[in-house]
Order: structure tokens, then C-alpha cells, then sequence
């Protein structure tokens, strides 16, 4: 997958350059709780600063709704860029005007008058055909900044050229949401861990009663597929399970749950199980917590993982959301080879190899 970057760009000296970033970062009672989104984008905005542009970046924050929302104001955001990138000017938030999310073409006129040229770093909202994302490049000489460029290069390779033995370890809430990954994974990986509450589903398909953990029973039949199919000793299934029950008792279950009691994190043994090919593994793939790890009592098992990614000698990637909060939260972020910033976006492109972002700009490149 070629994308235009940066260096294919027109001269970039006194032109007006329109950056789109991703800064949907938390904020809490105004404050910023972690600003990595908006520190990833200083790569890009140097570069264009160095060559002599005058840059003006635009994201979306939260869900507005299609209405301004004091709530979803850009101001800190803007206060912390302020800071990291003097001169750099941010628009308000796109999502205040409801032709962001339905891609107006109108709207696309609006973004793009004044500006020469187009910037693409907002890797976590590339894979939404909104007017920002997919509208300038059709109007302007457009690029990928640094980051998407480096977010597509290190999930490219994943795809296509891995070290093996490659692992990929899988948790969170939902199983639908990963399925997609799972089909997309499964003939090039060497091992596929399954963690999280989307665990259930596959140990409900392999005959297992689990109480009152979550489960989807739609996708029973199709766990029950991978786990008989030819694929399946790529599988490592959880066999104990640390579980709530009443009372807010905390107790280890091998095998079955109880009715009334629900698994909440990985056991002990499934831990040692997961690390086990960490420790010779080529590469590694993380996405989604190992249970519920903002609660002490069910973050074992993914401290456990998440300090055996970082000790691993293979490459490391951990895709965005509560995986990339999980390593920063105990410190490990700093040791791992790639932490993505876009969750559902690096979930898509592992999916369908493509984005509607990446489209854009590579259309719009080959139409130049």
C-alpha cells in the first residue's frame, strides 16, 4: 500500500497547510488526562514548521451530535497545542457541524477554502469516510503525515511480513467486535491467545458452563467452528478463570463456572499458558485487556501479559483503546515496539487491509 507522504507534497515554504489530527484525547473536568494523541502529531507539525508552512489543524472530540456542546470544546485541546507547537492554530471541533459525519461536500468547501495544502495524521479516524477525512484530498495536494504513515507501514508488516513465530493475543468485552481480526490472523499466525470477557463465548462453545459471565450466544456456532476447524491448535483458550460471585467473593474457577458467579480476568494458569510463546516470539500482536483491569482485584492477568510483551525480543505492537491505557497505566508503554493510537481503526485495517482515509489520499495521489 503506497501513500503519498510528506516529501511528495508541493514545496510546502508559505503555504497554508491544513493538518488533520487525531486529538480526541479524555479530558476530565476540563483537563487533560493523556495528551499522547496530541504529543504523536508534533513529528508532522515540525516537519511542515521546518519547511516554512503555516499549519492549522483540525479534529473531532467526543460525540456532539452535530452541535456545539461546551462540553466538547477544542480549549484545552488548543491550550496544550499552544504549548507543544507555538503558531500551530486548531479549529473547533468538526463534529459541532452535523456535515462532518455525514461527509457534505459542502462542508468539504468550507474546510478546504484558504488552504494549499492537505494533511492526513489522523490515523484513529481514518477508517470514517467523514469530510475531513475523506473530502480534502480530492480538492488539495494531500499526504499521509508521519503518523499514519508509520501506523499503516507497522500494521502492513504485521499482515504481510511478520517474524514468526508470530503470537497474537485478543481480549475485551465483545467477541463480534474481534471476529473480523480473528478470520483476518488466524492462517498467519503461529498461536492465537483469547482473553477478556469475549473468552466466554469460545468457552461456552467448547461445552464449558460460565455462570454469569458475559457472553454473546449468536457467535457460539461460529467460536464452536474455529475451535474444530483446521486451525484450531492455534488456539490457546482459557482453562481457569478468576470470577466474582455474591457477596463480591473473588474466587479461581478451573473449567466450569457456577451459576451466580462471573469471570472477570484470566486465572493464574491461563497466564503462564498466554506467556509461554511470548518468550520466543518473533513477533507480537496485542489487542484488548485480559479482564477488568481498572480493578485491582482482576488486573493480574493483564499485568502479567503486558510485562511479558515488553520482555519479549520479538517486534511488540498493542493496538489503541484499553490495551495502549493498560501498558501506560503500569508503565510498560515505553517498552513496547509500537503503541498504536487508533483502536478501531488498527482493528479495520487488520479486518480489510485498507481504510477509507488511506483510499482518499492514494486516489487522490494517483489522479495528481
Amino acid at each position: 500500500m503506497t501513500l503519498p507522504l510528506l516529501e511528495d507534497l508541493p514545496d510546502p515554504s508559505g503555504k497554508k497547510v491544513l493538518l488533520r489530527a487525531d486529538f480526541n484525547v479524555p479530558i476530565t473536568d476540563g483537563r487533560i488526562d493523556d495528551d499522547l494523541r496530541i504529543t504523536a502529531a508534533m513529528p508532522t507539525i515540525e516537519w511542515l514548521q521546518e519547511k516554512g508552512a503555516s499549519v492549522t489543524a483540525c479534529s473531532h472530540l467526543g460525540r456532539p451530535k452535530g452541535k456545539p456542546d461546551e462540553k466538547y470544546s477544542m480549549d484545552p485541546v488548543r491550550e496544550r497545542l499552544s504549548r507543544l507547537a507555538p503558531g500551530v492554530e486548531l479549529m473547533e471541533n468538526l463534529r459541532f457541524d452535523p456535515g462532518e459525519e455525514a461527509n457534505d461536500p459542502a462542508f468539504v468547501d468550507k474546510l478546504v477554502d484558504g488552504f494549499d495544502l492537505y494533511v492526513n495524521d489522523a490515523f484513529g479516524a481514518s477508517h470514517r469516510a467523514h469530510a475531513s477525512v475523506v473530502g480534502p484530498p480530492a480538492r488539495l495536494p494531500s499526504a499521509a503525515g508521519r503518523l499514519l504513515a508509520k501506523e499503516v507501514e507497522v500494521i502492513n508488516g504485521l499482515l504481510h511480513r511478520p517474524m514468526h513465530p508470530f503470537v497474537a493475543i485478543l481480549g475485551g468485552s465483545k467477541v463480534s467486535s474481534k471476529m473480523g481480526v480473528i478470520e483476518a490472523l488466524i492462517d498467519k499466525v503461529d498461536h492465537m491467545a483469547i482473553g477478556g470477557a469475549m473468552c466466554f463465548t469460545f468457552m461456552l462453545a467448547q461445552g464449558y458452563s460460565v455462570g454469569d459471565s458475559m457472553v454473546e450466544p449468536d457467535w457460539v456456532d461460529r467460536c464452536k467452528g474455529f475451535l474444530e476447524g483446521p486451525s484450531k491448535d492455534k488456539f490457546l483458550i482459557p482453562k481457569d478463570v478468576v470470577a466474582m460471585g455474591p457477596d463480591e467473593e473473588v474466587q479461581v474457577f478451573s473449567g466450569d463456572i457456577p451459576d451466580g458467579w462471573k469471570g472477570l480476568d484470566i486465572g493464574p494458569a491461563t497466564t503462564l499458558a498466554f506467556i509461554a510463546p511470548l518468550e520466543h516470539a518473533g513477533t507480537i500482536l496485542w489487542n484488548g485487556p485480559m479482564g477488568m483491569f481498572e480493578d485491582p482485584r482482576f488486573q493480574e492477568g493483564t499485568v502479567d501479559v503486558a510485562e511479558a510483551v515488553a520482555d519479549s525480543h520479538g517486534f511488540t505492537v498493542v493496538g489503541g483503546g484499553d490495551s495502549a491505557a493498560a501498558v501506560a497505566k503500569f508503565g510498560l508503554d515505553l517498552r513496547i515496539d509500537h503503541v498504536s493510537t487508533g483502536g478501531g481503526a488498527s482493528l479495520e485495517l487488520l479486518e480489510k487491509g485498507d481504510l477509507p482515509g488511506l483510499a482518499a489520499l492514494r486516489e487522490a495521489s494517483n489522479a495528481k
